[in-house]
């Protein structure tokens, strides 16, 4: 069987890279490079995939990309705080980067990529389909999670077996008329090779070559582009080696199990059996350990598509993946005494009103005060444990970011050999280049920045192309950053400047700070002063 496998691969292969299929691949990117979605879907991929492979400071730059889009943004926080990645004790999570400290840098860029894809692809003639494929990838990297090693080899395995589907999610959303026939032949049957066969025929190249080689413009690694290729023939009866291989065989064997429950045949439990049975010992894992993995990426599925709201048709194939089977005579735990008297935080949604408000630009006080206070939440609930200096001041300026919108901010810190405030890092438009300019000279009298941090009083100025400011204001200010309103919050320790929190905005008048944001903005500027104490 497996020679026969070898030798049909060999005689015909699908995904072999020819003159001929590098053209119809060249042909189909074109077409799908006419659609708006695609240059703006392309590029949310290859930021957030270059961040990922950014070797300094990327957790700040991966947070900087999903700020920047506030769709991704409310999305992302609502998955974070939904049953999937819940943990005890923790509290709801308001800010991304707490987000990343918590459940981990690949696992909020799996998030990411992800919600990118279902972002882009929502099409009103055909959501219901596009909800199913994005369901069945999700299902499938779900599962693959579940059957590796927790940590990385999971992450990697989760965007592993999601990609695989990718030339199908593609071609159903670029090219239904091609998806629909793509189906109809498979489900007439007419093809020995399904699907890939079926797609060769409707579009000249097999899904996994479409797949494939939009991967490679987006540059995504040569590991995951690896990982998308399904291998051929069965399942070797000794498990591959660590990495992309295993990776392969786990992804997979995760995608039958997702096809399996999407096709939802009254035989789908014993046809689960067997895929288990066939992979036990490839993945090294007894059938009981892969269904019971599969048990538990059913349930996180369900758990996901509820965090982002995901309605389906009752009935339909995306219906049948977010069921879950009966328990069998599952023992009934003891009663707890003490669960009804437990108090717990309020099952609420990740601040959505505020998110989606700022998308228009209409934010009401109450709404700003709400995002400051969820931040200061957040950033105390993080200090109380194991914390990284870093990660709190992340929090703190990405909390002061979305909460009042600005434009950009910096975060400053003292140089003791040079008595130079400079900065470190920032947030939003720009940034990167504020960060370089801001170098505030502490024992320069005239200066009006080392003023302010000399003196410790926050300053709001609220127009600063006025004669009289812009008489005020340094040279190396004006010439490197200049904006139009900015806010100063300076931090001491007895006493002596040590660090500056910098905001801007594009307009004068654009920074509105009433007595109780003032207020949040002081607690927060002194949670950072109390980080800097705690850490020594």
């Amino acid at each position: 069987g497996d020679l026969r496998d070898a030798l049909r691969a060999w005689a015909a292969p699908v995904s072999a890279p020819t003159a001929a299929s590098n053209a119809t691949l060249d042909f189909l990117l074109r077409r799908m490079r006419h659609k708006s979605d695609f240059p703006a879907l392309s590029d949310s991929v290859a930021r957030i995939q270059r961040v990922a492979n950014s070797e300094d400071d990327s957790i700040s730059d991966l947070t900087h990309e999903i700020l920047k889009d506030v769709a991704l943004t409310n999305k992302l926080l609502r998955l974070v705080n939904s049953v999937h990645y819940a943990r005890a004790s923790r509290g709801t999570i308001s800010t991304v980067s707490r987000a990343v400290s918590l459940v981990g840098f690949n696992a909020v860029r799996n998030m990411a990529l992800s919600l990118v894809l279902l972002d882009h692809m929502q099409d009103k003639a055909h959501a219901s389909q596009m909800r199913e494929e994005f369901l069945r990838a999700m299902m499938a990297g779900s599962v693959a999670a579940e059957l590796s090693s927790p940590g990385n080899m999971a992450e990697e395995a989760f965007i592993g077996a999601m990609f695989q589907n990718l030339g199908r999610m593609l071609c159903e959303f670029y090219f239904p008329e091609e998806a629909r026939q793509v189906r109809s032949l498979v489900a007439a049957g007419r093809f020995e090779g399904g699907e890939e066969s079926a797609a060769m025929q409707v579009l000249g190249l097999g899904f996994e070559d479409l797949g494939a080689g939009v991967a490679r413009v987006w540059g995504l690694p040569d590991s995951l582009q690896r990982c998308m290729r399904k291998p051929m023939g069965a399942p070797p009866m000794r498990p591959p080696e660590q990495g992309v291989e295993r990776l392969r065989w786990v992804a997979m064997a995760a995608n039958e199990v997702a096809n399996t429950l999407l096709q939802g045949q009254t035989e789908t439990e014993d046809r689960l059996q067997q895929i288990a049975a066939s992979y036990a010992r490839t993945l090294a894992l007894t059938p009981s350990a892969i269904a019971e993995a599969t048990l538990r990426a059913r349930h996180k599925l369900v758990a996901l598509a509820e965090a982002l709201d995901l309605q389906v048709e009752p009935g339909s194939a995306a219906a049948r993946l977010l069921s879950l089977p009966a328990p069998q005579g599952a023992p009934t735990p003891p009663e707890d005494a003490l669960a009804p008297l437990e108090l717990r935080a309020a099952d609420t949604s990740v601040l959505p009103a505020v998110l989606e408000s700022q998308a228009t630009g209409t934010v009401s006080a109450a709404q700003v005060n709400e995002v400051l206070a969820a931040g200061i939440q957040d950033i105390t609930n993080a200090m109380v444990e194991n914390f990284q200096l870093n990660d709190v001041l992340r929090m703190i300026l990405e909390t002061m970011f979305r909460a009042l919108g600005f434009r950009r901010m910096v975060f400053c810190l003292r140089e003791a050999r040079t008595d130079l405030l400079t900065g470190r890092f920032g947030l939003g438009e720009g940034s990167e280049s504020a960060v370089r300019a801001m170098r505030v000279p502490l024992k320069t009298a005239n200066d009006l920045f080392a003023a302010v941090c000399v003196r410790g009083a926050d300053t709001l100025i609220n127009d600063a192309t006025e004669a009289r400011m812009q008489a005020r204001l340094p040279q190396w200010y004006v010439q490197g950053i200049n904006a139009p309103a900015f806010l100063l919050l300076p931090l001491q320790i007895k006493g002596q400047p040590f660090a500056l929190i910098y905001a801007d905005q594009s307009s004068p008048g654009g920074i509105v700070v009433d007595d109780k944001v003032l207020g949040l903005l002081r607690t927060l500027r002194n949670q950072a002063v109390m980080a800097f104490r705690q850490a020594g």
